[in-house]
């Protein structure tokens, strides 16, 4: 289903400045003028290069997670595998290496479980997300910097249950795994 377009105008951008360079990502300031009164008002909005993540699934049925640790609340957090896509990476290529680095499981072939803005009201990058099957254990984690990831076996079957306990909360990850679970059931 498609639904109609909007019957409002766009609004138009007058300027923008970087405010803040955060190495993954920017801030920027933009004035844009509104297509209803014609007024300039300021928005901020976040740059990010695109990111992907990969629900890797082995051969027992299990998902493939990782905790680690996220500093937004200070404390491990359970998710799928995945960070950003490197210049020139199809998206499909960096679920991949993601995945490896993190878990050390290979995944031979992704599925796409489609795209999403993290939240278009301060984000203008995408999130792609993939899952694998048959994927297999072929070497040490790769982590760097600050990253520490820690593999846990899920069975798909208990994907569900974890979710509406709220023990997956990363809503980026919540959303692609609702989205796996509704079009290829728990298993």
């Amino acid at each position: 289903m498609r639904l109609p377009p909007s019957k409002l105008g766009s609004w138009r951008e007058l300027s923008r400045e970087t405010v803040a360079d955060a190495r993954i990502f920017t801030l920027e300031r933009s004035m844009a003028e509104s297509p209803v009164d014609g007024q300039a008002r300021a928005f901020h909005r976040i740059r990010s290069v695109d990111w992907a993540q990969l629900l890797p699934i082995t051969a027992n049925n299990e998902a493939v997670m990782v905790r680690q640790y996220r500093h937004g609340p200070q404390r491990m957090t359970l998710e799928m595998p995945g960070g950003l896509i490197d210049p020139g990476e199809d998206p499909a290529t960096a679920a991949q290496r993601e995945c490896l680095e993190e878990t050390g499981y290979r995944a031979r072939s992704v599925y796409p479980l489609g795209s999403v803005n993290p939240n278009p009201a301060l984000f203008a990058h995408r999130l792609y997300s993939f899952y694998a099957t048959d994927v297999e254990p072929e070497r040490a984690i790769q982590n760097t910097g600050s990253e520490v990831t820690e593999v846990v076996l899920v069975p798909v079957a208990d994907l569900e249950g974890l979710l509406l306990a709220g023990e997956i909360e990363h809503a980026l990850v919540v959303g692609a795994l609702w989205r796996y679970l509704r079009f290829h059931g728990p298993g």
